[in-house]
């Protein structure tokens, strides 16, 4: 007797691979824009009232950042974060934890483990207070050293606090601002920590978690009711940072006009129809009307950008007498002087003594792994950040 095989769960993490920076100028474009999200967000959303009474769902009561069983714990077992010591013991066999500057750390769901009691959950307005904590007193901190480090012990606590919302079925005004944090840090910290060893930072993972928290923050916007006066922000951002994905593209469209006729979107959309059309110099130059943190979402696509253009160029130039001004081109690519002629010399293109570029396409070559570092060419964000502090930056206030 043949059975039928129930269908298996495909979750979109498992389906689509996370997107590298840098890579070809058509390779992202029909990837689709992620819903890592949803299938952690459904824990929240789809639970039915035949299933699963309101009552039912658990409320925290933990009003400390870090539940004080899980801090005595950690304290026995020697795990405490140093950002987490309290003052004065570091040396001690055995550091005392600050109950002050204690958070709850990201926990596995493991057998036998009660993960829905009261007192080991913090409710909304605590989970917001600590996200702010984390902001201002860990990631924006000048005291506080590697930033990968930081980052490290702030994207972990983070974890923790979308576990517990998850948990508690967190929705509203605090679910909004918690997630529109945690999507700012996620994107700052990919253009900040840009090139760092994969040991230290992983692009692929803060990529997964960005995308989980966006698809529930955009979810947010449109199932619930009230004013989001954010939304066009994200709106943005989520487009920039999927620039030529069609899901992405499809998801701004079918906002309301209101929404979609904004500056920030208007100009989002024009720089994704330069994206799809192949165009890298109409891209770059929208690309300077953006400001820091939408300079972070685009950033990941600048390498590709700039090697399309350099290919363009090398074919549409190649001529043995033909030649063109490198201050021209460095202002097409929005880069100064020094910069455009060691970006040519990475992909074979001449520039000669007198600082002119001689174009061939015969010339062009891909660079070798880890011979092109995108920090290098980071200066379009650098000078729009100039005098904001990432406690700014992540709040939303730059």
């Amino acid at each position: 007797m043949n059975r039928r095989r129930a269908p298996r769960y495909i979750s979109h993490s498992q389906r689509s691979g996370a997107s590298a920076a840098g890579g070809e100028w058509r390779q992202r474009n029909q990837e689709q824009w992620r819903g890592q999200g949803k299938p952690q967000v459904r824990e929240v959303e789809d639970v039915r009232p035949g299933q699963q009474g309101k009552e039912n769902v658990p409320k925290g009561i933990c009003q400390s950042m870090c539940p004080a069983r899980e801090l005595q714990e950690r304290e026995s077992q020697n795990r405490l974060h140093r950002f987490e010591i309290l003052a004065g013991t570091a040396r001690d066999r055995r550091p005392r934890g600050d109950a002050l500057r204690a958070v709850k750390e990201y926990s596995r769901p493991a057998a036998g483990k009660d993960a829905t009691n009261p007192t080991e959950l913090r409710p909304p307005a605590v989970l917001l207070k600590t996200v702010c904590y984390l902001i201002d007193d860990i990631a924006a901190s000048p005291r506080l050293h590697p930033w990968t480090e930081v980052y490290s012990f702030v994207f972990d606590r983070l974890r923790g606090v979308k576990q517990d919302m998850i948990i508690q079925r967190v929705s509203g005004s605090d679910c909004v601002a918690i997630l529109e944090r945690t999507v700012r840090f996620l994107i700052y910290a990919s253009y900040r920590l840009c090139g760092e060893p994969l040991r230290l930072y992983d692009p692929r993972i803060n990529d997964t978690h960005l995308q989980e928290n966006l698809s529930w923050l955009l979810d947010c916007y449109a199932s619930e009711t009230g004013q989001h006066p954010n939304q066009e922000e994200f709106e943005t951002l989520g487009l920039l940072y999927n620039l030529g994905s069609t899901r992405a593209m499809q998801h701004v469209i079918e906002l309301p006009e209101r929404l979609r006729s904004t500056p920030a979107i208007t100009l989002a959309l024009s720089i994704n129809q330069a994206f799809l059309e192949r165009n890298p110099v109409r891209l770059l130059r929208f690309a300077k009307k953006l400001n820091f943190l939408q300079s972070c979402a685009l950033h990941r696509h600048l390498v590709a950008c700039r090697r399309d253009l350099l290919l363009i160029y090398s074919h549409g130039y190649s001529s043995r007498n033909c030649r063109f001004p490198l201050d021209r081109l460095s202002k097409l690519l929005a880069l100064d002087a020094l910069l455009t002629a060691q970006l040519c010399q990475v992909y074979g293109v001449e520039v000669n003594q007198d600082n002119h570029v001689v174009f061939s396409k015969a010339a062009f070559t891909e660079p070798e792994q880890g011979k092109l570092h995108c920090t290098l060419y980071h200066n379009i964000m650098a000078e729009k950040q100039k005098d904001l502090t990432i406690g700014n930056i992540i709040h939303g206030r730059a």
